[in-house]
């Protein structure tokens, strides 16, 4: 009977490595939901540089069984093994297709980050230039100084944001101001389907704002405005990281980023800048120290079974 060539074998390998490393790409669990806009982007880089690296596992470790195997010591051969000083062809293949799987992957990176907005993040196409500059003139202005970071895509340039969100990075916290609707908090409430953006800056050291579920990171660096825009696909309550080492407390310095939908953000945001008044007698309480006895109690008469002219007559 005559052996199967080696060629085949060669075939038959990489169609049964091929089709299992593509499944397994596919069908991993190992990224938790996707709740952004740009989510797909990372996720389907990340599938491919998975799926590589199954595949490249796959080679390799069988090719280490199959010698283990083949090539094992037999009972009684004492012998040396057959000297092999070097194969050329072999060398070059096994350089050359790392190299061009490098090259491949770096110019899809290169592509996601600008269709996420990274290669222009801002109005200004020299942006981290200037803003570098800036910092090295030690004369920041944030609210006038362009932003680097991951910002709006190109083709977009002109569309200006849903939600401008300002947020301050300290040791150990996160501060989100809403100059347009004139509120303050600590976690990010932002509704589904808006342009959000978000323009960090720090007080101290370098933070790293991080949500995993929308697969974005910005540094926040102190003097440096930086910016991160998203768009959030799914309402649901997801953890902000700080991904950079700040400090004693790093490991604390969590928020949430709750996503809404329009109608309960709208909410949300009536209540917080009522809340948030100046004027809080007149706004979500009064001062019970102001109140006459009559008007403490009115809210009460229900429950004490009287009713208002009962109670007048009694503080008279």
């Amino acid at each position: 009977m005559e052996q199967i060539p080696i060629s085949l074998w060669t075939l038959i390998a990489g169609i049964v490595i091929g089709g299992i490393s593509i499944w397994i790409g596919q069908h991993h669990t190992l990224l938790p939901v996707a709740a952004s806009q740009q989510a797909p982007l990372v996720d389907g880089f990340f599938n491919i540089m998975f799926t590589i690296a199954i595949a490249l596992f796959l080679v390799v470790q069988g090719t280490i069984l199959i010698f283990l195997i083949k090539y094992r010591r037999r009972r009684g051969d004492n012998s040396d093994g057959v000297a092999v000083e070097g194969n050329v062809p072999l060398e070059i293949f096994w350089t050359a297709i790392p190299a061009l799987i490098v090259v491949f992957l770096g110019i899809y990176s290169v592509d996601v980050y600008n269709q996420m907005g990274g290669l222009e993040p801002g109005s200004h196409p020299h942006a981290s230039h200037q803003a570098i500059a800036a910092t090295l003139e030690n004369t920041p202005k944030p609210e006038t100084a362009p932003s680097i970071g991951i910002g709006i895509a190109p083709t977009e340039e002109a569309k200006t944001a849903d939600l401008l969100v300002n947020v301050t990075g300290m040791q150990f916290a996160w501060i989100f101001d809403y100059p347009d609707h004139a509120v303050t908090t600590g976690e990010l409430h932002v509704p589904v389907g808006a342009d959000v953006q978000l323009n960090l800056t720090a007080q101290d050291v370098i933070h790293s704002f991080w949500v995993p579920q929308f697969r974005l990171k910005q540094d926040a660096i102190p003097g440096v405005p930086t910016q991160l825009s998203f768009v959030a696909t799914k309402p649901g309550t997801y953890p902000v990281v700080c991904a950079e080492l700040c400090g004693g407390y790093h490991g604390s310095m969590r928020t949430q980023v709750v996503v809404h939908t329009p109608e309960e953000f709208d909410s949300w945001l009536t209540e917080n800048q009522i809340a948030q008044q100046h004027n809080l007698t007149t706004a979500v309480a009064v001062n019970p120290a102001e109140l006459s006895t009559s008007e403490f109690l009115a809210p009460h008469n229900h429950n004490m079974g009287i009713d208002a002219a009962t109670l007048a007559q009694l503080h008279k």
